[in-house]
């Protein structure tokens, strides 16, 4: 194709009909996978774009979450409204219902959009839904990734490692020897992260780490709840808990209440994140500062950037944690 390339031509070197290039323009499901694979690679080669689709109907970027709520999210979307609301860009929000995946109607919604670009939080795109996204020159960052995107996949993380490793340390440096940890789901690679920096925080100051003090949840309240009931029931129960977030702490905090456990005289508690609620819990929660407001700023710089043919620096960039210390931690009583 040496001249501008048009839907017929695609699907004359495609080998199919007209109406399924339009399908998979248009993001429809009901596209064979190696017939789909075909076109997408030849509206990528040829960089085919629709007549008057150089430019967005209207400038948005989306933010998918694959669960929308509570004070987590609040910070991530605050973070991004600041930036795109200073460049005139609308925010659509999504979420993918728990999934770490969004279904292909969302798919298919976002490409009759044409948003600037899109914004992945704690989810991620199979290689099809890249690919679709990709071809229409839409641009995506990934924030606080679920797994290993790859090296070609921008992303936006924090240094979960360092933060484990920080919370275990500064319960150590209390003379904290049995230490539970309550992480996230494993299939997660912050929560994996966490645990190994809790890991290595215990054996690089001479504690064997006891399997039997890890347990996983989601990382809400209700999950934490019913490990720190398990790990707080047995005879020789730990005496310090790190939660792999503040809402995981607040299940904590319910349980110790329950078992008539006082906060910190007879258990400390570490969360992660550092939610403004982090402050106004009794007492108030020491946890590790997780700079998500600053996290999903830069994700909409980046994406804006690309949405501009601005090529990042670094594609994957992992923000910095530290430790807010406040009254959920002390020296153990026993």
């Amino acid at each position: 194709m040496t001249d501008r390339p048009t839907i017929a031509k695609i699907a004359e070197q495609a080998g199919v009909s007209v109406p399924t290039v339009s399908k998979v323009l248009n993001g429809r499901a009901d596209v064979a996978e190696a017939t789909r694979a075909r076109i997408e690679s030849l509206i990528q080669q040829h960089g085919y774009r629709r007549r008057g689709a150089s430019t967005p109907v209207s400038p948005m970027i989306d933010l998918v979450f694959n669960q929308l709520g509570g004070e987590w999210a609040m910070e991530l979307i605050r973070g991004v409204e600041e930036v795109v609301r200073a460049e005139g860009v609308e925010l659509v929000l999504s979420e993918c219902g728990g999934a770490l995946r969004p279904r292909q109607q969302w798919i298919e919604s976002v490409l009759n959009r044409r948003p600037l670009g899109v914004i992945m939080v704690f989810s991620d795109l199979d290689a099809d839904q890249r690919a679709q996204l990709e071809a229409r020159r839409i641009p995506f960052v990934v924030v606080d990734p679920v797994g290993d995107v790859g090296d070609d996949v921008p992303s936006i993380g924090s240094a979960n490692w360092n933060g484990g490793r920080m919370a275990t340390a500064h319960l150590r440096g209390l003379g904290h020897t049995r230490i539970g940890m309550i992480s996230g789901p494993v299939s997660t690679l912050c929560s994996r992260q966490r645990v190994d920096g809790y890991t290595d925080a215990l054996r690089s100051s001479g504690v064997d780490p006891d399997p039997g003090l890890i347990r996983a949840a989601d990382f809400g309240v209700a999950g934490a709840y019913q490990e720190a009931m398990v790990l707080l029931s047995v005879a020789d129960r730990p005496t310090a808990i790190f939660a792999g977030s503040d809402m995981q702490a607040l299940g904590v905090y319910q349980a110790a209440r329950e078992l008539g456990l006082d906060i910190p005289r007879d258990l400390s508690v570490v969360g992660y994140d550092d939610l403004p609620l982090a402050q106004w819990v009794t007492p108030a929660l020491t946890t590790v500062h997780q700079p998500l407001q600053q996290m999903a700023e830069l994700a909409a710089r980046v994406v804006l950037d690309l949405a501009r043919g601005v090529t990042p620096t670094a594609l994957r960039l992992d923000l910095a944690v530290d430790m807010r210390v406040r009254q959920s931690t002390t020296h153990p009583s026993r």
